[in-house]
């Protein structure tokens, strides 16, 4: 079987660049080793330990792929206001949507409700789906490259998207290589109800081991429950896990300084090792890598979707823009504009928050006093918070025009 783009990975980067690329001509196929199966949404359902915290430009993008009213029929928790504060100082900022004339910062949205609202669209495409795929070997022949998927089915496309994730076979068998690190930090994430509501708020409490996120979710009208994600040193990590229920809501109720009141019940915890990665190219001729696939950052601003759907778009512009040229989309120059825009904006964001995570980590007095003056110095001037709350909103910078408002 031979098609113009392959996308490996129906994940919410992977399909959203192949919504974005549905009316291109171009004959798409993606491939996933998933079922992609859509099962109803049950709105009394648990939540989704895994969850993505979709700026506005990512809700723009969302809406004009059709996907928008798919999430809001099934479950997303609007937000209005941050509030971070050091919790071994006296530093402290809030932000609200308000403060930019919006209703509000984002939307607190799990990760399956974006994939199911994205595959009702895929559906009712002309994308080509393969489930139950998973590829297996990958090698250039003549100006394809050739897939093989579980089976022994073989695919060929002259270009190859890699929205595989993390830990992306793309990457691998193509031996793409990556500057990566440890965090030395391990992150529990979670659901839990609190005896006070969450005030459409995403709440984050920088401790000594690490942060600590509370991120609101709503379910029918019911908004005591938060999404939470904590991120500490492996030892502390695995004694949390080892708690019953009780004795890790007392603990987390604790380290957040009980600003929910009391945590009254946990979901299903999960425990996953946190490591930054970053490939040292995006592209190579007739390959592409977007997402995590190319990036992954610490989920401390929960902005790694975010940058994911912004590469979908952009990789989407270029390849659209070459196709009105007549140029060859495999072609390096064509996708080398991709990662010219890209890349920057994504290592500038990860050497950030590579700054918060080691300047929070930082023992030294004056570090924490530089980090408890710097707080209390933006929280006094509105328009650098108001800088602060555009950027987070994905209102400026170099925005394809599906992220545009």
């Amino acid at each position: 079987m031979r098609a113009d783009l392959l996308i490996v990975g129906a994940g919410m980067v992977g399909s959203a660049l192949a919504l974005a690329l549905r009316d291109s001509g171009l004959n798409l196929v993606l491939v996933d080793g998933s079922p992609l199966d859509l099962a109803p949404f049950e709105a009394q359902a648990g939540f989704d330990p895994r969850v993505s915290a979709l700026s506005m430009a990512s809700q723009r993008l969302l809406q004009r792929l059709g996907a928008w009213p798919g999430i809001l029929a099934r479950r997303a928790s609007p937000y209005r206001r941050m509030d971070v504060w050091d919790g071994s100082g006296t530093g402290h900022i809030r932000f609200d949507a308000a403060s930019v004339h919006a209703d509000v910062l984002g939307h607190i949205v799990e990760n399956r409700v974006v994939q199911d609202a994205l595959l009702e669209q895929l559906r009712d495409s002309s994308v080509g789906l393969l489930a139950n795929a998973r590829l297996e070997q990958m090698r250039r022949s003549g100006d394809d490259w050739l897939l093989t998927l579980s089976g022994g089915r073989s695919l060929r496309a002259p270009l190859v998207v890699a929205a595989d994730g993390a830990n992306s076979a793309v990457r691998r068998l193509t031996g793409t290589p990556t500057r990566e690190w440890d965090y030395l930090h391990h992150a529990i994430v979670t659901s839990v109800r609190c005896s006070e509501p969450n005030q459409a708020t995403a709440w984050q409490r920088f401790t000594d081991d690490g942060p600590l996120a509370f991120l609101p979710l709503q379910q029918g009208d019911d908004r005591h429950w938060c999404s939470i994600v904590w991120s500490t040193t492996p030892v502390q990590a695995e004694r949390l896990m080892k708690l019953d229920d009780l004795g890790f809501c007392r603990a987390l109720e604790q380290a957040f300084e009980g600003r929910l009141g009391q945590v009254l019940h946990t979901d299903l915890r999960v425990c996953v090792p946190l490591r930054q990665r970053h490939a040292k190219r995006y592209v190579a001729p007739g390959l592409a890598l977007i997402g995590d696939a190319a990036h992954t950052i610490h989920p401390l601003a929960g902005q790694g979707v975010n940058l994911g759907l912004l590469d979908a778009a952009v990789l989407a512009e270029e390849l659209a823009a070459a196709q009105g040229r007549g140029e060859a989309l495999a072609d390096l120059r064509v996708l080398s504009r991709y990662e010219r825009r890209r890349m920057p904006h994504n290592l500038a964001l990860m050497a950030a928050m590579q700054g918060f995570e080691r300047l929070f980590q930082a023992d030294p007095l004056p570090l924490r006093w530089l980090r408890n003056s710097g707080l209390g110095l933006v929280e006094s001037l509105p328009s650098a918070k108001a800088l602060f709350v555009r950027q987070a909103l994905g209102l400026s910078g170099d925005l394809p025009q599906l992220a545009r408002p």
